[in-house]
């Protein structure tokens, strides 16, 4: 029996491959389509020219086969082994129509169909008078279609004439050639031409030919002129109508701010307000006529221009107050060619009321859930400005850490006050489809750490935020206060700062204020591009000012106070980039670099511990756990068997990069590697090792994991499993411990496999 076993196992694999390959359960009359090859043959083509031409016409050739590995097809298998299922859901039919799919059969194949689709692209791209023929082969119970296309010399553009008379729309239309595709030496493609006419509208659009068409331009092909060479002449058709070629001024702007599909066309007198260009019809009278002035672009006497036509409709959509925004242009009763803008807006009810329950994941590696009271006035002063007030409640557990049973428990409420508007003495201008809006918060929190401390804070800010477009954002704060003051300290903790008298800091009371700057840029919402960034740097400045001013020097007297408390004098820098690199439709490669720097002086010795960086956790260094890793080589777990402290740092430097992928419907999984740490700038003789100095490179741990995420379309539900495969902490030359992993042992897994679970991305 023995000798009979590898024979036995060759036929059950013969069986299984056979099986793969998809052709077990083909119908006797046809066959499986596996195919096409494209044959370019003749000499009148360069060997570029070919191989071009070759790859894009097989990507369109229809249908496409189904998806083979090693000449197995495993899908048809799972197609053919699930049976044809009684019900539409259930096992049987996930495994039919989810894992496998159905034999693409040669019967579906339109040999002459495919062959003038082919035949066309090449006319299209400049090979005229192309031959193509259309063949196919069977091996067994499998065929391949063979297309073979002879191409004649490819032409190209000798020249582009553009309109020549004088009359408004030739004129526009000639004045449009910067930029055009057609370029004279390219070769010929109908795609450039239509292309082109596209180009051409969008920018008669720009000058006021409001109904003007794509459809009224004409591009004639000379190909008599040279030899493999073309003219191509630009003409705006005869036939096109008298409107598409007159040019619009904008007449009278008239506002329903208070629209409905039951409003009147007619409106009282009384209800008609003239502000500036404007006629407003609001009898109700709920806005400020001045909403409009600094929302709409439109102006009498402007010519009509497309990118003013969509910015004054985005703007009033960002406005946030109106449910529904329609825009309607008629040509003008008047003498020219004057057209008339109706602007009919819908509002938002003006005062909501919300309850919401979220959960959520911090960078503490804490997990849990919020609840939130909201309550929001959309026009509060009548100029679209929004007040709302908020109370919120929550708890947050530690599901893997080193200080889980340590649970937070918060509550707080929050009052904002958006203007949409820059409130300044001096003149902001945005030319944006997004509002500039001047935005001041109150607010305030008490946190209770559970047999630690609790944590009374109030925060309050005023600033600006504005887009200058979707890709690139401002926040400036003229101001940002932070005022902190600890209670209920807990013997416990006591014990901590006698053993480490820097947790002290900790529950310091806290005074910050100063301003703060943020921009960011991104472009990861294009989905078309291959490779998209994503950039945030910010800048806090506290107590600069203040410090100026009192001549603040705590290292030579006593700090200076404000209502009795240290304020607190600081410069932080901090940069992060993201990289996305799309590899398919279902995978990307993900990478992160962050740097920050924070620098305290004057009136402080050390930065604040609620602006000081952290790493570790669910966002950041996933093998260590949340805030136990640094600063430098200092090991903070090593110091008791408690409660371990966050340990944090002035420098911070970090780098993730992350494949992900899909696995099936809303699993997807990932493999990602993370390097960085956290650095003091000033000596620690507590924290020995931790000082930032030019061997900073040799401190930096490294991890690894996989993991899975579960996107539920309305939350991503993120486990990760990782472990170090260097520690900073180790005696230098022993950091690296890829040698002593070994998933076997339960004290490796117990000290090193770390176990994070997240709601969203981690970057």
């Amino acid at each position: 029996m023995k000798n009979k076993a590898p024979l036995l196992y060759s036929i059950l694999v013969l069986l299984v491959l056979s099986a793969c390959s998809g052709t077990q359960h083909i119908p006797a009359d046809d066959l499986l389509y596996t195919g096409a090859k494209i044959k370019i043959e003749g000499n009148n083509t360069s060997k570029k020219e070919r191989k071009s031409l070759s790859e894009a016409l097989v990507l369109l050739v229809r249908p496409q086969t189904n998806a083979s590995f090693l000449g197995m097809r495993p899908k048809i298998f799972f197609y053919n082994l699930a049976g044809k299922p009684t019900k539409t859901k259930g096992f049987r039919y996930w495994l039919r129509n989810k894992v496998g799919e159905p034999p693409v059969l040669f019967s579906k194949v339109d040999l002459a169909y495919n062959s003038s689709l082919l035949q066309n692209y090449a006319q299209n791209n400049g090979y005229f008078n192309t031959k193509t023929v259309a063949d196919s082969s069977r091996t067994g119970k499998k065929a391949t279609a063979t297309y073979t296309l002879e191409p004649r010399k490819r032409y190209y553009i000798r020249n582009v004439q553009f309109p020549q008379d004088s009359s408004a729309v030739a004129t526009a239309v000639r004045q449009t050639i910067k930029g055009t595709f057609l370029k004279t030496g390219a070769a010929y493609s109908l795609d450039h031409i239509k292309a082109e006419r596209e180009r051409i509208d969008s920018r008669m659009k720009e000058n006021g030919f409001y109904y003007f068409n794509p459809d009224y331009l004409l591009v004639q092909v000379d190909s008599t002129v040279a030899d493999h060479q073309v003219d191509l002449i630009v003409k705006v058709k005869a036939d096109s109508p008298p409107l598409a070629n007159q040019q619009y001024k904008i007449n009278k702007v008239v506002i329903y701010p208070n629209y409905s599909i039951n409003s009147k066309a007619s409106a009282p007198a009384d209800s008609i307000v003239k502000y500036h260009d404007f006629t407003i019809i609001d009898s109700e009278k709920l806005f400020k006529p001045a909403i409009y002035d600094r929302t709409l672009y439109f102006k009498k006497g402007d010519f009509y221009n497309r990118t003013n036509h969509n910015l004054s409709l985005n703007r009033l959509v960002n406005l946030g107050t109106f449910k529904f925004v329609k825009n309607q242009f008629k040509v003008a009763d008047t003498t020219g060619n004057y057209l008339d803008a109706y602007y009919y807006l819908t509002p938002l009810p003006k005062k909501s009321l919300s309850l919401q329950l979220s959960a959520k994941t911090n960078s503490a590696n804490y997990t849990g859930t919020e609840l939130n009271l909201n309550w929001s006035n959309r026009n509060v002063f009548k100029g679209a400005e929004q007040l709302t007030v908020s109370a919120f409640g929550g708890v947050e557990v530690q599901v893997s850490g080193q200080n889980n049973g340590f649970n937070v428990y918060r509550f707080g409420t929050e009052a904002s006050l958006i203007w949409p508007r820059i409130m300044s003495p001096f003149r902001f201008h945005s030319a944006s489809g997004f509002v500039p809006k001047t935005k001041a918060t109150l607010g305030y929190e008490f946190q209770n750490r559970t047999q630690l401390y609790s944590l009374q804070t109030f925060k309050g800010s005023f600033g600006y935020l504005w887009k200058e477009n979707e890709r690139k954002e401002h926040l400036f704060n003229l101001t940002e206060i932070t005022f902190a003051s600890p209670q209920n300290v807990t013997a416990l903790y006591q014990s901590q700062i006698a053993a480490s008298p820097s947790l002290e800091k900790v529950i310091d009371k806290q005074l910050i204020f100063g301003p703060t700057y943020s921009y960011t840029y991104t472009n990861t919402m294009d989905k078309r591009k291959k490779n998209t960034v994503y950039y945030k740097g910010s800048l806090d400045l506290s107590g600069n000012i203040a410090g100026l001013v009192t001549a603040a020097n705590v290292e030579k007297g006593e700090a200076v106070k404000v209502f009795n408390v240290p304020f607190s004098q600081f410069i932080k820098v901090e940069n992060e980039f993201r990289h996305y690199l799309k590899l398919s439709e279902n995978s990307q490669l993900a990478s992160r670099l962050i740097a920050g720097l924070g620098f305290a002086y004057g009136n402080s010795t050390a930065m604040p511990f609620i602006k000081q960086f952290f790493n570790g956790g669910t966002n950041s260094l996933r093998a260590f756990r949340a805030r136990s890793l640094g600063p430098g080589t200092f090991n903070g777990s090593a110091t008791t068997n408690g409660f371990l402290p966050d340990q944090s740092g002035d420098v911070k430097l970090e780098f993730s990069t992350e494949y992900r992928a899909q696995i099936y419907g809303l699993v997807k999984g990932a493999l990602f590697l993370d390097a960085g740490n956290i650095w003091l700038m000033k000596e620690d003789p507590d924290k020995p090792g931790s000082k930032f100095s030019k061997n900073f490179i040799n401190e930096i741990a490294v991890g690894v994991g996989a993991g899975l995420r579960f996107d539920f379309s309305f939350l991503v539900l993120r486990t990760d499993l990782a472990f170090p495969i260097r520690k900073p902490y180790l005696a230098e030359g022993n950091r690296w411990v890829v040698d002593q992993i070994n998933f076997g042992n339960g004290s490796w897994r117990n000290n090193n496999l770390i176990f994070n679970l997240a709601i969203g991305y981690p970057f």
